[in-house]
């Protein structure tokens, strides 16, 4: 396994000296590669700027190798850096850009772009993203018709790649991928363009913009939409008549070309610390025991007089845990998240500056989409089979997918002008998913589990992410079947069936990914618990969050040097004069 590179010297502030020459080149570099990056992927950005892109990004296979090309010249050129005679603060940036470019290289050395989609994910429901957005100038709208414009070409590619990958047995498992093809259906059946989701952002455009532009925008954009869809009509036929059935049948990371390598890679970029799968195993089921036990009490205090399993059973049939129209499930998050307002400033210092809205999942791709997910200015909550969705898990998730989860960590490491920009738009799982997982604990600190079954609904999210250490590398290195996967949630969590089984055929078909969330969790605990037995009286709850949320995205090493640093400085945070 490649080992993470040490995390010399880390604190919030620049340098207040001069920069050495090797930070000048490293700066450089860094720079030179951001620049080149964004305009590779086709993105605009910028100091608070969410503009839409005006391009889709190049994904033939001579771009990919150009890709490589560059970025192992990067990695020449930060070798030929003396790292030892960096500042303090540059040393920290070039260990992190190194897990970076080392992360971003084996991707495209592994040609993970041949499998551009899981059960979970795929290019096309991307596109979502931007369609849910809000659109604020004249550019955002015509980059938007800029990309549906490409779509059939971009589309075209996407498929010469999944037939290369289904070439070389270079795919997700086949039982994971049955059905996927319906969440082409609503676009590629579409009649009208402007119904289909792609239209959304038409739908309501700015008070300011002239009718004749609004009506000229509205126009190319059906006109795009009505060319794209046969794109989507031929991607659906390629999925259900050639790629799915002849996806491969096996299940574990190992069973892909160079899998073995490919998994340990994974592990690498999504827990981003040197641990083997057995013992990643091991935490899982140690923590599998201790929340069990929680979960105990707190059924207790319901009054419920069945077994463990009965009262699973019962969770996940009662009616009274479940919304009975789609509107009623978000007005409920949206109520858990107003009520986390009033509590923002006792436990933050600095709050972003970017809101977020609730909306729900396309309906095009809720079907096999996860409950929520959270990211800048957006919490997407899924209404799609509502006896799946239970109210009694909604305020976990809402504190996870919006804020302080995502929604606060995305904006304000963006909006950290202390930060190299490559840090500032950068996001690496381990840290981005377990600060959201830790959030979900805090929100009973803070008081948001009103009743016990709050409660059980916030544990059974531990237990289900703590669940993931076993799974994931139960079913890519200790030969786990997709049914035992599924039976140990079931036994384990109150998670729906329906939500069992799409999360299952997520970790199959992306592996490593899932060990990020509960590894990310327990380093910031461990870093609290730390900061408060050594800091004492002189601990404080909101220096400590904005510490660790100033710090961007960063590798979990790096957030235990941070926890070193907050310690050392007498627990003095990122801002002083708001604490």
């Amino acid at each position: 396994m490649r080992l993470i590179l040490p995390f010399l010297a880390l604190f919030l502030a620049a340098p207040a000296f001069a920069a050495s020459p090797a930070d000048t080149a490293f700066e450089k570099l860094a720079q030179a590669d951001y620049d080149w990056s964004q305009a590779d992927r086709g993105l605009i950005d910028g100091e608070d700027d969410d503009r839409v892109a005006p391009q889709l990004a190049d994904v033939k296979p001579v771009a990919q190798a150009k890709r490589l090309a560059v970025l192992e010249g990067y990695a020449r050129t930060l070798a030929s850096i003396d790292t030892r005679t960096l500042s303090p603060a540059r040393q920290t940036d070039a260990a992190i850009y190194r897990y970076q470019l080392d992360t971003r290289i084996d991707r495209l050395r592994f040609r993970t772009w041949e499998m551009p989609f899981n059960s979970d994910s795929s290019f096309w429901g991307n596109l979502g993203y931007t369609s849910a957005r809000d659109f604020k100038t004249e550019a955002d709208y015509r980059n938007w018709i800029a990309q549906l414009r490409q779509l059939p070409a971009w589309f075209a590619d996407q498929t010469a790649n999944m037939r290369a990958g289904l070439a070389r047995g270079f795919t997700p498992p086949r039982m994971t991928l049955a059905g996927r093809e319906a969440s082409l259906d609503a676009i590629a059946d579409a009649s009208d363009p402007t119904a289909t989701s792609l239209y959304k952002p038409f739908k309501t455009m700015p008070a300011g913009m002239a009718p004749a532009t609004a009506a000229e925008l509205r126009a190319q954009a059906a006109q795009a939409i009505r060319a794209a869809i046969p794109a989507y009509a031929a991607l659906r036929t390629f999925l259900k008549t050639d790629y799915i059935p002849k996806s491969r049948t096996t299940i574990s990371a190992a069973a892909l070309p160079d899998g073995d390598a490919f998994y340990r890679a994974q592990i690498a970029e999504f827990a981003t610390v040197a641990m083997t799968p057995a013992e990643i195993h091991a935490i899982g089921l140690a923590e599998i025991a201790a929340i069990r036990g929680r979960m105990n009490g707190v059924m207790a205090e319901t009054g419920f007089k069945g077994d463990f399993p009965a009262f699973l059973t019962y969770l996940r049939s009662d009616p009274r845990f479940y919304a009975k129209t789609p509107e009623e499930l978000l007005k409920q998050a949206a109520w858990i998240a107003k009520q986390m307002d009033g509590k923002a400033a006792t436990w933050f210092g600095h709050l972003p500056r970017r809101r977020f809205a609730i909306v729900p999942v396309p309906a095009d791709i809720a079907p096999f989409y996860t409950a929520g997910r959270g990211g800048d200015g957006v919490y997407l909550l899924n209404t799609y089979d509502l006896p799946s969705r239970p109210l009694y898990q909604l305020t976990a998730l809402t504190l996870h997918e919006s804020a302080p989860g995502h929604a606060f960590q995305i904006p304000l490491a963006r909006e950290n002008q202390d930060r190299l920009p490559f840090r500032r738009n950068l996001y690496i799982s381990a840290y981005g998913e377990g600060w959201a997982l830790y959030c979900e604990t805090l929100g009973e600190e803070m008081g948001l589990y009103e009743t016990p079954y709050d409660r059980f609904g916030m544990l059974s999210y531990q237990a289900w992410r703590a669940a993931r250490l076993v799974i994931d590398t139960g079913l890519h290195s200790m030969g786990w079947s997709r049914e035992q996967a599924q039976a140990y949630l079931r036994d384990n969590t109150a998670l729906s069936p329906h939500e069992i089984e799409t999360e299952v055929d997520r970790y199959i078909s992306w592996p490593g990914q899932a060990l990020s969330y509960y590894l990310g969790e327990m380093a910031i605990r461990r870093g609290r618990a730390k900061a408060e037995t050594a800091l004492r009286a002189k601990f404080n709850i909101r220096a400590f969050h904005d510490m660790v949320l100033a710090l961007g995205s960063v590798p979990l090493p790096a957030l235990d040097q941070a926890v070193d640093g907050f310690i050392a400085s007498g627990g003095i945070g990122p801002y002083p004069k708001e604490e």
